[in-house]
């Protein structure tokens, strides 16, 4: 995996807000593009920051007066699930097929035991190590 560089995974053609871009817009923006961050940039294209699903978790969590709405209003209902027992190779692919980032593992028996995140997937191929040639 050492002759494999960042250009040839990156992706292009990223979505792009300005600093004066409002929160609601640019959720609107990462809901139609179906993506999970949004990078800042000024007039010149040059970064500024990043704006990721997590920093809205910061933004409901903070804001004032609370909406007191419920999850079962925007949960996802079909969600794709893993067993314990599934190659995390068509674990990967299921995710890349949906642009999911987390599968629940459940079991016929106990119910969810587990999650596997593309986090987790990132983290093993991070220690991977290819075998030296003999």
């Amino acid at each position: 995996m050492d002759d494999i560089f960042v250009a040839r995974l990156m992706s292009s053609g990223i979505q792009t807000v300005r600093p004066d871009t409002l929160v609601e817009d640019a959720a609107d923006q990462m809901l139609t593009h179906e993506i999970g961050s949004l990078v800042v940039v000024d007039e010149d294209n040059q970064l500024l920051g990043i704006l990721t699903t997590t920093d809205f978790v910061d933004i409901v969590a903070k804001s004032k007066p609370k909406a007191e709405t419920t999850v079962e209003r925007y949960m996802t209902t079909d969600v794709i699930t893993t067993t314990a027992q599934a190659s995390i190779v068509d674990v990967a692919d299921t995710m890349i097929e949906h642009g999911i980032h987390h599968v629940p593992v459940v079991d016929d028996e106990e119910g969810v035991i587990g999650m596997i995140t593309t986090t987790d997937l990132t983290g093993y191929i991070s220690t991977v190590q290819t075998p030296s040639p003999a």
